[in-house]
């Protein structure tokens, strides 16, 4: 990304993280150097050698287990999962194979032991590729271990500063502090990257995908203003604009739970949640309900299938949270992005185009049948009105099986996710047996743009701003429309208060967000009216490109300038 024309001293990103906020910069530490391929001295024992890789190993997934311990949320879920990569045999056994055949020296074998598992990973492409990341981030840590290195990972200073790195390990993402860590810019990601949405999470103003040449840039020390709304970093800001983003922080907005346009047009506004925690402090920041319940991540670091009365009570937890309120629950989302080892295929070519999510019916029906007995349970011992929907129903034969079989179960509100385009252009007979559907952007904007949302490099390809989402989710909106069916957001999208507007002038009746970003959407959409809204509807639909869409809507709401939107 380039220096602005209207200002060289600011630099520009992908905003994926809201937010106006000033700080010194403090660069990531540089990662561990690759170690220089040497061979063991003949005196030293390879056994002993193999011992010390699997004892490395082991001492770092302890040290992210007891970290994950500690973490909240998505937060937690990410270190369990880097903790899962550092126990893995393949990486340590492959190490030592090394040492044993080559007799190279730990450090060096652990390197390119990693090496070759991450080229695999890559070229499986997808969730499989992103795991790249994980497998370098527990590479470098068995490496510091192994050489007696400071350890990696986000500096420690006494005073709040902004972080700026090449990327961040899902691991260093988890542990983010909200009090130190007040923004952050990487050179790589993308909006859809784990790391921008646990920045959402956390409310951290984030900046991704600024290429190195911007990054290189900004020096330890530097002050800079980091406006994660429009992905603008500003070097060395005037007394002015410093005054401006500190006017903007000290303002604390609400959400009073009415969520409403300004002519009262109801738009509820719901929250997504993966545990009891997450429902806890959704309720708490007067969420209407739950827009999205994502039960895999009651799943993710079981290596077997949970029990069905396990699973009541990992239900029962979010459910308690919202007595007499609606929670729609996503079935297992399995697959892709989420592998779960006892459902899904972690060596499919193309995981994100394979047996994941509703599709793992075909092979274990059961994982389905329990999840929705112990969900009509957690109901029945709760005041929550569950809503449950699958995941990637892609035909109306889809539709039929999935919402019967739940109404089997006693629960009488069944529906789906609309991320595949044929279920948004077959909207119409897909509500012949869905009662309600959710449309899951990220996903929508991948398949629609043929763009992996997990790749960097397409970013700008993956935005729901982009008209052809925008026109799908209207054509899936009128398809429900005669049937007097809600359709619903729950991507990322939701969360944008811009977009929020245009989402409603196309019809959809819900948006579910991370809690934080509550108060903001309901600020901007109580200054306009309905019909503002389906005006602002027909701009992005029938704008060229995504940014085209994405400046008009913008140039329509001056309040996001006030709001510092």
């Amino acid at each position: 990304m380039a220096p602005s024309a209207a200002n060289p001293n600011s630099l520009a990103g992908i905003g994926v993280s809201p937010g106006l906020i000033a700080g010194p910069v403090a660069r990531m530490a540089p990662g561990i150097s690759e170690p220089e391929i040497a061979t063991l001295d003949p005196s030293r024992d390879t056994e002993k050698e193999c011992d010390r890789v699997a004892a490395a190993a082991q001492t770092v997934k302890k040290g992210l287990e007891l970290s994950a311990a500690e973490a909240k949320g998505d937060g937690r879920t990410l270190l369990e999962t880097t903790a899962q990569m550092a126990a893995d045999p393949t990486l340590t056994s492959s190490a030592q194979a090394m040492i044993r055949e080559r007799r190279l020296v730990p450090e060096r074998a652990v390197w390119e032991a990693a090496g070759t598992l991450a080229s695999m990973l890559e070229s499986l492409g997808g969730y499989m590729a992103e795991r790249t990341r994980d497998v370098q981030d527990v590479r470098d840590r068995i490496v510091a271990v192994l050489t007696d290195s400071p350890m990696p990972g986000i500096p420690r200073l006494p005073e709040p500063f902004v972080l700026v790195a090449e990327d961040l390990a899902p691991a260093d993402t988890a542990l983010l502090d909200p009090e130190k860590v007040v923004a952050f810019v990487t050179s790589e990601g993308g909006p859809t990257s784990h790391t921008a949405i646990l920045a959402r999470a956390l409310g951290i103003p984030a900046i991704v995908g600024t290429g190195s040449a911007v990054t290189d840039q900004l020096s330890d020390g530097d002050i800079v203003l980091v406006d994660g709304t429009k992905g603008t970093i500003v070097v060395d800001p005037s007394e002015d604009q410093l005054r401006r983003a500190r006017e903007l922080a000290s303002r604390v907005r609400v959400f009073n739970g009415d969520g409403a346009t300004k002519d009262g047009h109801e738009v509820q506004l719901l929250a997504n949640v993966g545990d009891g925690a997450a429902a806890r402090s959704a309720a708490e920041a007067n969420a209407m309900g739950v827009g999205l319940f994502r039960t895999e991540f009651c799943f993710l670091d079981q290596p077997e299938e949970p029990s069905v009365d396990d699973q009541v009570e990992a239900y029962k937890a979010v459910l308690a949270a919202f007595p007499g309120k609606k929670v729609v629950v996503r079935t297992l989302d399995a697959g892709a992005d989420k592998p779960l080892p006892f459902l899904t295929d972690a060596t499919e070519a193309n995981p994100a185009l394979g047996v994941r999510a509703y599709r793992t019916t075909r092979r274990d029906p059961e994982v389905l049948d329990h999840q929705l007995e112990a969900l009509a349970k957690a109901e029945a011992e709760t005041n929550a009105k569950v809503w449950v929907m699958a995941p990637m129903i892609s035909t109306a034969e889809e539709a039929k099986a999935f919402t019967e079989k739940a109404r089997s179960y006693g629960l009488q509100t069944a529906g789906m996710m609309i991320e595949v385009p044929s279920a948004a252009i077959m909207a119409d007979k897909m509500f012949e047996y869905a009662d309600f559907a959710s449309i899951g952007t990220n996903d929508l904007t991948q398949y629609v743009m043929a763009a992996d949302r997990l790749l960097s490099s397409l970013a700008d390809l993956s935005t729901a701003w982009q008209p052809a989402v925008l026109r799908l989710i209207k054509e899936a909106c009128d398809g429900a429309a005669p049937h007097g069916r809600p359709v619903g957001v729950c991507g990322e999208a939701a969360a944008d208060p811009a977009l929020a507007t245009v989402l409603v002038g196309l019809g959809v009746a819900s948006l579910s967000m991370t809690a934080r970003a509550l108060p903001d959407v309901d600020a901007v959409l109580k200054s306009v009216d309905l019909a503002e809204c389906q005006r602002l509807a027909g701009i992005a639909t029938s704008s060229a490109t995504a940014e085209e869409a994405r400046q008009a809507v913008r140039a329509e709401l001056p309040i996001l300038e006030e709001l510092g939107l």
